[in-house]
């Protein structure tokens, strides 16, 4: 893999890149699935467009075709050439001359062809087409995915976050899941998340998940030390991103931060905050999860201030504000700062979930 991953990480630095084939299997793009019966009908009238149209053309140029039969050709003539000539029927010596044989012969004896053909090599173009197709929506992705977030994990952590971000109304094709585990990246395109296979410590991985042009990064690596090589590649990618990661302990925290990260979350200190919460007053964990959980009950949004509360103290709004975000620092409230809102300045409140 890591030989793999060089070699696509050499063409990557170059002006083309790795070119969209070599890429299927690594970069999986979800698709809607659709009854086979509606993919069947779908092919059944692409075929009947392709023969209208070369009957079409036949008998448009009619002046250059020569009718056994007679020397005119007809409409029905030219549905009958086209027939014999899309399915590959060709000519012996037994030909239909007859308009009601010809009928027959379009009606009845082509549509047995094409089941004929579409049972023989029907999985055998499945499978040619399937590596085409990948290879164009990947071409098509890599080209329009602005803006996005990439996951780094899809453990329990990282699934939790992606379900935070889904519950906030994040569309699932704006997040990429970046994991070495094949189990878990099947259940991630199962959900219709974009999936890349591979190490996150490794900055060709991170370019084939977009990190460049991404809005936000979430490390959720089960490690430590992981977790500060993914926030150190990721932050030499991308400079306006932002990253939040996760770690076991605090001591890692200042190392995440020299790395780039902007949000340092330590799971370990705060599920023991919550336990040792939950002894004493367990009704203060539940308002937390009930905040934490944005489908049902309250959650803690983020807005901007509107003209008419610029100047005015955000303790005498109608909504409960926590704090107040300015020039990207968070104040809380009752700070003599935040006393009187400023234009540009963003409010943490508590509202009722959707």
């Amino acid at each position: 893999m890591s030989l793999r991953f060089a070699d696509l990480g050499s063409r990557a630095r170059g002006a083309a890149g790795p070119p969209d084939f070599a890429l299927v299997g690594l970069l999986r793009i979800p698709e809607v699935q659709n009854s086979p019966w509606i993919s069947l009908f779908r092919r059944v009238l692409f075929a009947i467009g392709l023969l209208c149209a070369a009957s079409i053309v036949v008998y448009l140029g009619r002046d250059g075709y020569r009718d056994g039969a007679d020397d005119s050709v007809t409409l029905l003539d030219a549905f009958y050439y086209a027939t014999v000539s899309l399915s590959t029927t060709g000519y012996g010596d037994i030909t239909p001359v007859t308009p009601s044989a010809r009928l027959v012969n379009i009606f009845v004896i082509t549509p047995l062809r094409v089941l004929f053909l579409i049972v023989l090599v029907g999985t055998t173009l499945a499978v040619l087409t399937e590596r085409s197709r990948q290879a164009l929506k990947i071409q098509r992705w890599r080209r329009t995915v602005r803006n996005h977030t990439v996951v780094v994990g899809y453990g329990t952590k990282g699934r939790t976050a992606i379900d935070a971000m889904l519950g906030d109304g994040v569309q699932p094709a704006d997040i990429v899941v970046v994991d070495m585990d094949a189990v878990s990246l099947e259940a991630a395109s199962t959900a219709g998340l974009v999936t890349v296979h591979g190490s996150a410590t490794q900055s060709d991985v991170l370019r084939l998940a977009g990190v460049q042009n991404a809005s936000s990064v979430i490390v959720a690596t089960n490690r430590d030390d992981t977790a500060v090589l993914v926030t150190l590649t990721a932050r030499e990618l991308t400079k306006k991103a932002k990253i939040v990661a996760s770690i076991r302990e605090s001591e890692n925290t200042h190392l995440l931060r020299q790395s780039g990260a902007d949000s340092v979350v330590v799971s370990s200190e705060t599920t023991g905050r919550l336990l040792g919460i939950a002894t004493t007053t367990p009704s203060v964990v539940e308002m937390m999860e009930d905040l934490l959980t944005p489908e049902h009950g309250f959650a803690v949004a983020e807005r901007d201030v509107e003209p008419g509360e610029v100047g005015g103290s955000p303790r005498h709004l109608s909504d409960i504000v926590l704090g107040v975000v300015r020039a990207g620092e968070l104040v809380r409230v009752g700070e003599p700062a935040v006393d009187a809102l400023e234009s540009g300045d963003k409010l943490l409140y508590i509202r009722r979930a959707r």
